[in-house]
């Protein structure tokens, strides 16, 4: 194979590299909101005595729900109305309701502006992937997006340890307000920055009516979950909102399967490795958070931590995530995500087995928790990211975004179904406080072993090779790390996938 034909790495403008930052600095804000919100839920509590904690909840489950049910089709809209306009708008209603957050005289208020918050988050997010693809060649793609990637999870380390010293020195008002400047400079920055790009009028907009279907009946089962305690499984609206929410999915898939512009390709489903994954990232997704918001809350009511030592004590997790993705995914680059997925869960739940064993009221933190938390993130860092790379891996190119948006959904649903679970576990529990935290683990260890099961019936081919042979029958290809194709000015799109195609072969 003559590598001569193909030139270094192309050189990369530094308005790319500044416009990098400014979509990073959105990601980073919008994943903090999200972590800070588990550590300020006791304190928010508080300021509002009167209300159940399952009201509350829906301060968390309100923004999730939305965030979930409007990802996929926020991609599509942004591609036909323009990609920078939709961003820009996404990151002013995120910093508008972070301002409604932080002044919200009561719950309603609050929950109101999570929503709307919910919304802003749906457009910026997966949009700002897709600015990073269109300014970036291809060869740097790659580099771009770890780094892209590595803003949110920078978020999700630092937003325990962030969250608590916020609310501990300023009250929980504060976490929302440190939104507000940040979302001013990307605004600012971003219309200097960023280029606009669209694809042609005559595409098709996703079905605002499936949108409309899914996300009630994503309310309606949260609702059920989240009241049965004060409800009962057996009662009149408990029934009434599962059956409502079993309808309406039904509904929503009949939809998708029928409409020209579905909000859902069910076509992606018959990959096995997006279904497998996809599966996982549900199961897996609501475990971990249940582990997570759970942890929070034990930490505070059962230990007796403040929100700064709360935070400190969760971030060795996280930090460990942060520092163990990249490389458990560069070896799956080579060896595929299966081989790692499969004791990625076991480490999960043989964590959560640890905690089970040993914790109990009196703290113990360098004996149980540094352990567990240390050994829990291993197995978070082996499973969370490769789930979503193994969602698409099989996945025609051109279905990429579609693919990683159905899987970003459905981590969001499983953020919804993790906080209901719990808030009913704590609201169906007597007697000791500590009791319905054991049944939380029992069910963070269930999801690791879940995660375990359906990753053996992920393909057993590494998605390199899957990638390699795909992309030989595609007119659109990736080019391998080592062999950047050169994207040439005005070259025509099938002249460049016929060179392409000729390298590959070469």
């Amino acid at each position: 194979m003559d590598h001569r034909r193909f030139p270094p790495d192309e050189e990369v403008a530094p308005r790319a590299w500044a416009g990098l930052a400014v979509v990073a600095a959105a990601l980073f804000v919008a994943t903090l909101d999200a972590m800070v919100l588990y550590v300020a839920f006791g304190t928010i509590r508080r300021d509002f005595p009167d209300v159940s904690a399952a009201a509350l909840s829906w301060i968390l489950s309100g923004y999730t729900i939305v965030l979930a049910a409007g990802m996929i089709g926020a991609g599509r809209w942004a591609d036909r109305l323009g990609r920078r306009r939709v961003f820009l708008a996404g990151m002013g209603v995120f910093t508008v309701a972070s301002a409604l957050c932080a002044v919200a005289p009561g719950v309603g208020v609050l929950v109101a502006a999570r929503v709307l918050q919910g919304f802003g988050a749906a457009a910026l997010t997966p949009v700002s992937l897709a600015l990073i693809l269109r300014a970036f060649p291809k060869s740097r793609v790659p580099q771009a997006i770890a780094l892209w990637g590595a803003a949110g999870a920078l978020a999700a380390a630092l937003g325990p340890t962030i969250g608590g010293l916020f609310v501990e020195a300023w009250g929980w008002r504060s976490v929302f307000v440190v939104n507000v400047p940040i979302g001013i400079a990307v605004a600012i920055f971003g219309r200097r920055l960023l280029d606009e790009s669209r694809e042609p009028d005559g595409s098709r907009l996703p079905d605002p009516v499936g949108t409309v279907v899914v996300t009630v009946a994503l309310v309606l089962l949260a609702l059920a979950i989240v009241q049965s305690g004060a409800w009962g499984w057996s009662s009149t609206r408990t029934v009434g909102a599962l059956l409502g929410a079993v309808v309406l999915l039904g509904a929503f898939a009949g939809r998708c399967a029928t409409v020209p512009n579905p909000v859902l390709p069910l076509d992606l489903f018959s990959e096995r490795g997006f279904r497998w994954a996809n599966l996982g990232q549900l199961l897996y997704g609501t475990g971990f958070t249940i582990m997570f918001f759970g942890n929070v809350q034990f930490l505070r009511e059962v230990w007796g931590y403040s929100p700064v030592w709360t935070g400190l004590a969760m971030a060795p997790g996280p930090l460990v995530v942060f520092l163990l993705a990249p490389p458990f995914g560069r070896l799956a680059g080579r060896i595929g995500q299966r081989p790692i997925l499969i004791p990625g869960g076991g480490i999960s739940a043989a964590a959560a087995l640890f905690l089970l064993s040993r914790v109990d009221s009196a703290p113990a933190y360098l004996a149980v928790w540094l352990p567990f938390t240390l050994v829990s993130g291993v197995g978070v860092s082996m499973v969370l990211p490769l789930l979503t790379s193994a969602a698409v891996a099989g996945l025609p190119s051109d279905r990429f975004a579609t693919g990683s948006a159905v899987n970003a959904a459905l981590r969001n649903l499983g953020q919804t179904l993790g906080v209901a679970i719990f808030v009913a576990l704590a609201g169906r529990t007597t007697g000791e406080v500590l009791a319905y935290h054991r049944i939380a683990w029992w069910l963070v260890a269930a999801a690791g072993v879940a995660v375990t099961a359906t990753s053996w019936r992920l393909p057993r081919v590494g998605s390199a090779t899957r990638a390699v042979e795909r992309d030989r029958h595609l007119t659109v290809l990736r080019p391998t790390a080592s062999r950047p194709s050169p994207i040439v000015a005005g070259e025509p799109a099938t002249t460049r996938s016929r060179r392409v195609l000729q390298g590959v072969s070469s």
